[in-house]
């Protein structure tokens, strides 16, 4: 077991690895993915799948019980109000899809922490690891904990970056494929290629505590991307 949360490995610049998986895996077949891979944490998704809030409740009891991490990608980017009470249903970590605008940052970080941090509403019988704490005590220790992802998924947001990467937000995400339909859409811009993208992210953050989390998909193509820059994987 690491002596250090999540968010100050990450932070700290460490390479942490975390698995896609669907909310319906079973409690068997989830543990053994994660022994199997050696990771960090799992990710869920709703952008692009059907969303039930018991489903993901119940989904991150049993991730409690494996004592890993759920990182869970919203529906869409105007749903960064609902972060909040996305968290209350038990996820240690959000991603926000398709970020451009420094707004959706703000209004992420804001819906994220706490006060003083934030403005997240205080309350939640799912959230993750709030028995037994009382309310300035969770707010601390949340603070400290849940992990924030922007997803760039276009060539404005990777130009974008740095401004992205505000104080609040663990990583900056790639979404591949998105982003290649918009580095078709731009022919003639000098970033022609996902990895290019990478490298530019990679090296726009070098003095920022954010760090760059790439969709490497394979255990065989972590080394490639650790080369780039990249200290977060998703496969």
């Amino acid at each position: 077991m690491a002596t250090t949360n999540l968010k100050q490995r990450i932070r700290n610049g460490e390479h942490v690895y975390g698995v896609s998986v669907s909310m319906t895996t079973s409690r068997d077949a989830l543990a053994a993915r994660i022994e199997a891979g050696g990771y960090d944490f799992v990710a869920v998704d709703s952008q692009h799948s059907a969303l039930s809030e018991e489903r993901l409740v119940a989904f991150c009891n049993v991730a409690d019980e494996l004592d890993i991490p759920v990182n869970f990608r919203i529906k869409h980017t105007r749903n960064a109000y609902l972060i909040g009470n996305y968290l209350d249903l038990g996820p240690a970590g959000i991603e926000v899809p398709q970020v451009e605008l420094d707004a959706t940052v703000d209004e992420a970080v804001a819906a994220f922490y706490y006060p003083q941090q934030g403005i997240r509403s205080w309350g939640g019988g799912a959230r993750k690891n709030s028995a037994g704490r009382e309310r300035l005590e969770y707010a601390d220790w949340w603070n400290n904990y849940g992990v924030l992802w922007m997803q760039i998924e276009s060539i404005e947001a990777v130009t974008h970056a740095r401004q992205l990467a505000k104080p609040g937000v663990d990583c900056l995400s790639f979404g591949p494929a998105d982003l290649t339909f918009s580095i078709e859409s731009h022919p003639h811009h000098a970033l022609q290629t996902v990895d290019a993208c990478v490298q530019y992210v990679a090296s726009a953050l070098e003095e920022s505590p954010t760090t760059v989390c790439f969709r490497n998909g394979s255990p065989n193509t972590r080394q490639k991307y650790a080369d780039m820059g990249v200290t977060v994987f998703l496969e």
